[in-house]
Protein backbone atom coordinates (compact mmCIF):
# COMPACT_ATOMS: atom_id res chain seq x y z
CA UNK A 1 0.00 0.00 0.00
CA UNK A 2 0.95 3.78 -0.31
CA UNK A 3 0.35 6.77 1.06
CA UNK A 4 0.48 10.03 -0.28
CA UNK A 5 0.19 13.38 2.16
CA UNK A 6 0.70 16.71 0.05
CA UNK A 7 0.00 20.31 0.82
CA UNK A 8 -1.24 21.36 -2.76
CA UNK A 9 -1.23 25.08 -1.67
CA UNK A 10 -3.92 27.63 -2.13
CA UNK A 11 -6.14 24.82 -3.26
CA UNK A 12 -4.53 23.84 -6.77
CA UNK A 13 -5.62 26.66 -8.63
CA UNK A 14 -4.32 26.32 -12.97
CA UNK A 15 -2.67 23.41 -11.49
CA UNK A 16 -5.20 20.68 -10.49
CA UNK A 17 -5.09 18.86 -14.08
CA UNK A 18 -1.52 18.68 -12.81
CA UNK A 19 -1.79 17.62 -9.60
CA UNK A 20 -3.92 15.29 -10.42
CA UNK A 21 -1.55 13.41 -13.11
CA UNK A 22 1.36 13.88 -10.27
CA UNK A 23 -1.00 11.70 -7.90
CA UNK A 24 -1.37 9.19 -10.47
CA UNK A 25 2.25 8.82 -11.37
CA UNK A 26 3.26 8.41 -8.07
CA UNK A 27 -0.03 5.63 -7.44
CA UNK A 28 -1.19 6.15 -3.98
CA UNK A 29 -3.86 4.23 -2.85
CA UNK A 30 -4.64 6.64 -0.23
CA UNK A 31 -4.53 10.58 -1.05
CA UNK A 32 -4.41 13.27 1.79
CA UNK A 33 -4.15 16.86 0.76
CA UNK A 34 -3.70 19.86 2.80
CA UNK A 35 -4.78 23.42 1.40
CA UNK A 36 -7.69 21.98 -0.11
CA UNK A 37 -10.49 23.90 -0.90
CA UNK A 38 -14.04 24.06 -1.92
CA UNK A 39 -13.95 26.16 -4.84
CA UNK A 40 -14.45 25.12 -8.52
CA UNK A 41 -11.01 24.03 -8.90
CA UNK A 42 -10.66 22.16 -5.87
CA UNK A 43 -14.26 20.15 -6.77
CA UNK A 44 -12.58 19.59 -10.08
CA UNK A 45 -9.41 17.89 -8.33
CA UNK A 46 -11.73 15.91 -6.28
CA UNK A 47 -14.39 14.72 -9.41
CA UNK A 48 -10.94 14.01 -11.14
CA UNK A 49 -9.80 12.06 -8.96
CA UNK A 50 -13.33 9.85 -7.94
CA UNK A 51 -12.96 9.21 -11.97
CA UNK A 52 -9.51 8.11 -11.69
CA UNK A 53 -9.05 5.31 -9.58
CA UNK A 54 -10.02 7.50 -6.17
CA UNK A 55 -14.26 6.91 -5.82
CA UNK A 56 -14.13 7.38 -2.28
CA UNK A 57 -13.93 10.60 -1.04
CA UNK A 58 -14.35 12.32 2.26
CA UNK A 59 -13.21 16.95 3.29
CA UNK A 60 -13.48 19.25 5.25
CA UNK A 61 -14.83 21.93 3.38
CA UNK A 62 -16.98 24.51 5.06
CA UNK A 63 -19.92 25.28 2.78
CA UNK A 64 -19.86 28.57 4.01
CA UNK A 65 -16.65 29.32 3.34
CA UNK A 66 -15.60 26.93 0.58
CA UNK A 67 -12.09 29.45 0.02
CA UNK A 68 -10.56 28.31 3.15
CA UNK A 69 -8.09 25.95 3.05
CA UNK A 70 -9.03 22.93 4.23
CA UNK A 71 -8.29 18.77 4.22
CA UNK A 72 -9.28 16.13 1.38
CA UNK A 73 -8.79 12.02 1.97
CA UNK A 74 -9.28 10.28 -1.27
CA UNK A 75 -9.26 6.44 -1.19
CA UNK A 76 -8.87 3.10 -3.31
CA UNK A 77 -10.91 2.01 -0.84
CA UNK A 78 -14.23 2.56 1.06
CA UNK A 79 -13.44 5.48 3.99
CA UNK A 80 -15.29 6.04 7.23
CA UNK A 81 -15.06 9.04 9.03
CA UNK A 82 -13.72 8.54 13.02
CA UNK A 83 -14.59 11.16 15.39
CA UNK A 84 -12.75 11.50 18.34
CA UNK A 85 -13.51 13.22 21.39
CA UNK A 86 -10.23 14.91 22.13
CA UNK A 87 -9.97 15.98 18.40
CA UNK A 88 -8.35 19.21 17.47
CA UNK A 89 -10.87 22.43 17.62
CA UNK A 90 -9.79 23.40 14.08
CA UNK A 91 -12.19 21.02 12.49
CA UNK A 92 -10.91 21.88 9.12
CA UNK A 93 -7.72 20.92 9.69
CA UNK A 94 -8.08 18.04 11.13
CA UNK A 95 -9.50 14.57 9.41
CA UNK A 96 -9.42 11.40 10.47
CA UNK A 97 -10.98 7.91 8.90
CA UNK A 98 -10.73 4.27 8.56
CA UNK A 99 -9.39 3.16 5.54
CA UNK A 100 -11.56 0.10 4.70
CA UNK A 101 -8.50 -1.93 3.06
CA UNK A 102 -8.02 -5.69 2.54
CA UNK A 103 -6.19 -4.79 5.95
CA UNK A 104 -7.72 -2.08 7.92
CA UNK A 105 -6.05 1.38 9.48
CA UNK A 106 -6.34 4.58 10.00
CA UNK A 107 -5.27 7.59 8.11
CA UNK A 108 -5.99 11.56 10.07
CA UNK A 109 -4.85 13.89 7.94
CA UNK A 110 -3.48 17.29 9.51
CA UNK A 111 -2.71 20.59 9.08
CA UNK A 112 -1.42 22.31 11.97
CA UNK A 113 -2.00 26.38 12.47
CA UNK A 114 1.09 28.46 12.31
CA UNK A 115 1.95 29.95 15.88
CA UNK A 116 0.76 33.04 15.20
CA UNK A 117 -3.02 31.99 15.22
CA UNK A 118 -2.73 31.54 18.86
CA UNK A 119 -4.12 28.06 18.00
CA UNK A 120 -1.12 25.62 16.94
CA UNK A 121 -0.36 24.55 20.78
CA UNK A 122 -3.64 23.86 21.51
CA UNK A 123 -3.85 21.93 18.36
CA UNK A 124 -0.72 19.92 19.14
CA UNK A 125 -1.95 18.93 22.50
CA UNK A 126 -5.33 17.88 21.17
CA UNK A 127 -2.61 15.47 19.09
CA UNK A 128 -0.56 14.28 21.63
CA UNK A 129 -3.93 13.17 23.82
CA UNK A 130 -5.52 11.37 21.02
CA UNK A 131 -1.52 9.38 20.33
CA UNK A 132 -1.73 8.86 24.25
CA UNK A 133 -5.43 7.50 24.44
CA UNK A 134 -5.09 5.63 21.02
CA UNK A 135 -6.64 2.34 21.09
CA UNK A 136 -8.03 1.60 17.24
CA UNK A 137 -5.37 -0.09 15.83
CA UNK A 138 -2.60 0.68 13.08
CA UNK A 139 -2.70 4.03 12.59
CA UNK A 140 -1.32 7.07 10.40
CA UNK A 141 -1.25 11.03 11.51
CA UNK A 142 0.16 12.59 8.52
CA UNK A 143 0.18 16.26 6.78
CA UNK A 144 2.06 19.57 6.82
CA UNK A 145 2.83 20.31 10.76
CA UNK A 146 4.70 23.46 10.55
CA UNK A 147 7.43 21.41 13.16
CA UNK A 148 10.37 19.73 13.46
CA UNK A 149 13.25 18.91 15.45
CA UNK A 150 15.42 21.93 16.49
CA UNK A 151 18.57 22.30 14.45
CA UNK A 152 17.71 18.65 12.49
CA UNK A 153 15.10 19.39 10.49
CA UNK A 154 15.44 23.07 9.80
CA UNK A 155 18.25 25.30 8.13
CA UNK A 156 17.62 28.99 9.84
CA UNK A 157 16.75 28.47 14.04
CA UNK A 158 12.73 28.37 14.20
CA UNK A 159 12.15 25.57 16.00
CA UNK A 160 12.25 26.04 20.07
CA UNK A 161 12.84 23.27 22.93
CA UNK A 162 8.84 22.93 22.93
CA UNK A 163 8.92 21.39 19.78
CA UNK A 164 11.56 18.74 20.96
CA UNK A 165 9.26 18.23 23.81
CA UNK A 166 6.27 17.48 21.59
CA UNK A 167 8.00 15.24 19.04
CA UNK A 168 9.29 13.26 22.53
CA UNK A 169 5.77 13.43 24.00
CA UNK A 170 4.14 11.52 20.56
CA UNK A 171 7.09 9.19 20.75
CA UNK A 172 6.88 8.25 24.71
CA UNK A 173 2.92 7.44 23.56
CA UNK A 174 4.27 5.15 20.82
CA UNK A 175 4.04 7.20 17.96
CA UNK A 176 7.38 7.54 15.74
CA UNK A 177 8.05 10.01 12.97
CA UNK A 178 8.20 7.57 10.46
CA UNK A 179 11.17 9.46 7.88
CA UNK A 180 12.95 9.94 11.09
CA UNK A 181 12.72 6.26 12.57
CA UNK A 182 14.37 4.97 8.99
CA UNK A 183 16.68 8.30 8.58
CA UNK A 184 17.63 9.36 12.27
CA UNK A 185 20.62 11.54 10.72
CA UNK A 186 19.29 12.21 7.56
CA UNK A 187 17.97 16.60 6.78
CA UNK A 188 15.97 16.62 3.66
CA UNK A 189 13.47 19.72 3.28
CA UNK A 190 10.14 19.54 2.29
CA UNK A 191 9.27 23.25 2.25
CA UNK A 192 12.01 26.68 1.04
CA UNK A 193 11.05 29.81 2.82
CA UNK A 194 10.52 31.90 -0.04
CA UNK A 195 11.99 35.32 1.55
CA UNK A 196 15.49 33.04 2.76
CA UNK A 197 15.16 30.25 0.85
CA UNK A 198 15.68 28.44 3.98
CA UNK A 199 14.40 24.49 4.05
CA UNK A 200 12.53 23.14 6.44
CA UNK A 201 11.11 19.36 7.01
CA UNK A 202 7.48 20.38 7.95
CA UNK A 203 6.08 17.62 6.38
CA UNK A 204 5.66 14.83 8.88
CA UNK A 205 3.85 11.00 9.25
CA UNK A 206 3.69 9.47 12.48
CA UNK A 207 2.75 6.06 12.99
CA UNK A 208 1.75 3.78 15.95
CA UNK A 209 3.69 0.68 16.98
CA UNK A 210 1.23 -1.42 15.26
CA UNK A 211 1.34 0.97 12.07
CA UNK A 212 4.95 1.31 12.19
CA UNK A 213 6.00 -2.57 11.63
CA UNK A 214 4.49 -2.02 8.51
CA UNK A 215 6.40 0.68 7.28
CA UNK A 216 8.96 -0.09 4.41
CA UNK A 217 9.88 3.36 3.01
CA UNK A 218 9.22 6.91 3.85
CA UNK A 219 9.98 9.38 0.71
CA UNK A 220 9.50 13.11 -0.41
CA UNK A 221 8.92 14.32 -3.66
CA UNK A 222 8.65 17.63 -5.83
CA UNK A 223 6.22 17.73 -8.15
CA UNK A 224 7.96 19.05 -10.58
CA UNK A 225 5.90 21.43 -13.41
CA UNK A 226 7.23 23.65 -16.28
CA UNK A 227 10.85 23.25 -15.32
CA UNK A 228 10.33 24.36 -11.59
CA UNK A 229 11.06 21.97 -8.23
CA UNK A 230 8.05 23.81 -6.80
CA UNK A 231 5.98 24.32 -9.89
CA UNK A 232 3.09 22.47 -8.41
CA UNK A 233 3.08 23.61 -4.63
CA UNK A 234 5.47 24.90 -2.24
CA UNK A 235 5.80 21.78 -0.86
CA UNK A 236 7.21 18.77 -1.43
CA UNK A 237 4.65 15.80 -0.87
CA UNK A 238 5.40 12.49 1.76
CA UNK A 239 5.38 8.95 0.78
CA UNK A 240 4.77 6.43 2.81
CA UNK A 241 4.92 2.51 1.16
CA UNK A 242 3.49 0.25 3.41
CA UNK A 243 3.70 -3.94 3.76
CA UNK A 244 0.85 -6.04 4.78
CA UNK A 245 0.52 -6.89 8.32
CA UNK A 246 2.89 -10.11 9.10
Amino acid sequence: MRIVAWNIRAGGGRRVDAIVAQIEAWSPDVVALSEFRGTPPGRSLAATLAKTGYPFLLDTVDVKTPARNALLLASRWPLRRVRLRCAPADSERWLCAEVKAPEPLTVAAVHFPNEVTGTKWPYMEALAAIADRWKRGPALIAGDTNSGRPGLDEENRVFGPRYNAWFDQLAAAGWQDTFRALNPDRREFTWYSPNGGNGFRIDQAFANRRMMRRIVEVSHAWGEHEGRRDGLSDHAALIIDVAGAS
